[in-house]
């Protein structure tokens, strides 16, 4: 695999592809190593595994003519297969594709329906009874996340076992870059079944909701439910925040965040010292994340410090009662008392009770499993970047490589030769790599019928308009969290630069991960290009407490930065009050 940037081919079976979903943890190109040894190479496989241990369909069922059947690259942005989405929601009893259109994707106006690309054996009512069988006995009748569980064990025995790497020889940081494979495979499976577990837990409360005309309370039902591993990070970066706020620290932060780090590890102050033991603590325990943090390319927060630093200054201007544990209870408050609401209306009806009382916990349930298995594969995809990263170092100290990053250029099946003989890929990986920066200022069609357009007929970001919008307009989306806030919007690209986000601030971003989670805290609202009930925005906002619109259409580009905006969660709606 050399094709370079990638285009894999498109199915003629299962024709409709979308970025929604999976721009949330891929905005950027893939790198070409994570391409083939990492991400991409090994969440195809398990994403099939996973819909066969869901009972929709065998292995058999995939376009033979196709390397990617679910998730391709085109333009090496990453694509989800969406016909087959929607063939799981028509096979597993109660969904249908429209909902999995909802739950997954969010809103996608003018898009194929599903009735367009009806396929003739898309009905198949032995799957859909195997489906139905996983459904009750692996989604509704799951006491526990003992799987997942399991999981994170793993990983952390593989981090705790983590050689030297500086150590390691050559060719052994090449043998552990592709070490994990199996294990990566597995994970992502997991992931996967948590992802479909989640909506169709989501979407079976959100219709029992709809069922007593209660239809607002869908998410609330589901909000503060606690134990949300993507949520960890706000409770300590929190901690530090409170510690930076006063004394020897607070001056240090004062001084301004380039080189904060640097003079926090040079202080010989006591409070200094405290706090870089507890800065230290936080960066071994969340060394893995960061933005498009399952990119192995990507910076993650243990490898540049000042992306937490940056966001703990911001958070030292919030008040003690904004506290991620506040909004958490508050949000549990409200969810305790729209679960009460909901009981009263069905105690008359034995089976509606039933029914409510198991999806109330199957959507909990798996909305936690969702975020567990996802950090659990961040973490191990971090094993997989420290010995790239040092192969990259010695080929940059050698003059082989212009910088360290260059090493991701390099395809897995490249790793032996350019061992052997590794100035013969500098200039290969210097034109890769200039190709890879180029693909940035490209925008990815966010949905593709058929075939993938060329580049050439991509717009170029830098050439996109946007109309802006004016006072007294309203963008519509999707729910993501109820509730109600006006505030200034502050218009942001990526979790890097928090800097212009002041308390009390409403965060318009293009799409969220994990590593923006940490500016929810001190926003009062979030709003997201695009994005699902299930999305990352959506369930860290249910979880701190503070409305969420997702499926906000080109909002980043529409509302002006600094604008005077009413955020409505319930109602899904964005209104400009005064620009």
């Amino acid at each position: 695999m050399t094709d370079w940037p990638i285009f894999d081919r498109t199915s003629t079976t299962f024709p409709l592809y979308s970025r929604a979903n999976v721009g949330e943890i891929f905005p950027d190109p893939i790198s070409p190593l994570n391409a083939s040894a990492g991400f991409q190479a090994n969440l195809e496989p398990g994403w099939r595994d996973a819909f066969v241990a869901c009972g929709v369909w065998d292995h058999d069922l995939y376009d033979t003519a196709v390397d990617r059947n679910i998730l391709p690259a085109f333009g090496s942005y990453l694509y989800i297969n969406m016909s087959l989405m929607r063939l799981f929601g028509v096979r597993v009893p109660g969904m249908g594709a429209e909902a999995v259109d909802l739950q997954y994707f969010g809103d996608m106006p003018g898009i194929p329906s599903y009735e367009s690309e009806k396929r003739d054996f898309d009905d198949d009512p032995a799957y859909s009874e195997k489906a139905g069988a996983w459904l009750m006995q692996d989604v509704l009748l799951a006491e526990d996340l003992a799987a997942y569980d399991a999981d994170r064990a793993e990983v952390l025995a593989i981090r705790a076992a983590r050689p030297d790497i500086a150590a390691l020889g050559d060719a052994e940081l090449v043998e552990r870059i592709t070490a994990f494979a199996d294990v990566q495979r597995r994970f992502f499976q997991h992931h996967i079944e948590s992802s479909l577990k989640s909506g169709v837990g989501l979407g079976a409360i959100g219709q029992l909701a709809a069922a007593v005309g209660k239809p607002e309370l869908g998410l609330t039902l589901v909000s503060g439910i606690g134990d949300v591993d993507s949520a960890g990070p706000s409770n300590g970066m929190w901690a530090l925040s409170r510690t930076a706020r006063s004394g020897a620290v607070a001056a240090l932060f004062d001084a301004g965040v380039p080189g904060l780090y640097e003079r926090i590890t040079a202080s010989t102050d006591p409070q200094v010292i405290a706090f870089r033991g507890a800065l230290d603590e936080f960066l071994t325990e969340w060394e893995f994340r960061g933005p498009a943090e399952w990119e192995l390319r990507a910076s993650t927060w243990a490898l540049k410090p000042e992306l937490v630093l940056h966001t703990v200054d911001r958070m030292r201007g919030v008040s003690d009662d904004e506290a991620p544990s506040v909004k958490n209870a508050q949000r549990a408050d409200d969810r305790e008392a729209a679960t009460k609401t909901v009981r009263e209306l069905v105690a008359g009806n034995a089976e509606a009770a039933g029914q409510f009382e198991v999806a109330l916990r199957a959507a909990a349930l798996w909305l936690r499993g969702r975020e567990r298995s996802r950090t659990t594969s961040a973490m191990l995809v971090h094993e997989l970047r420290l010995p790239a990263l040092e192969l990259g170092r010695r080929g940059a100290a050698a003059g082989h490589l212009d910088d360290e990053k260059q090493v991701f250029m390099l395809f897995a099946d490249e790793l032996p030769a350019y061992l052997t003989d590794p100035g013969k890929f500098t200039q290969v990986v210097r034109d890769r790599e200039k190709t890879y920066l180029e693909l940035f200022d490209y925008e990815p069609p966010f949905v593709v019928v058929g075939e993938a357009p060329p580049l050439s007929e991509w717009t170029r970001r830098a050439d996109k308009s946007h109309t802006a919008a004016v006072a007294g307009e309203t963008i519509q989306g999707v729910s993501g969290c109820t509730g109600v806030t006006r505030g200034r919007a502050r218009v942001l690209h990526d979790p890097n630069d928090p800097s212009a986000l002041e308390p009390g601030d409403i965060l318009v971003a293009p799409i969220t991960d994990p590593s923006w989670t940490p500016l929810f805290v001190a926003a009062s609202a979030v709003v997201v290009d695009v994005g699902a009930p299930f999305s990352h925005a959506a369930i860290v906002s249910r979880e701190l407490g503070i409305p969420c619109v997702v499926s906000a259409a080109d909002a980043t580009g529409r509302i002006p930065d600094g604008a005077l905006i009413e955020v409505d969660g319930t109602a899904a709606t964005v209104t400009i009050v005064a620009v």
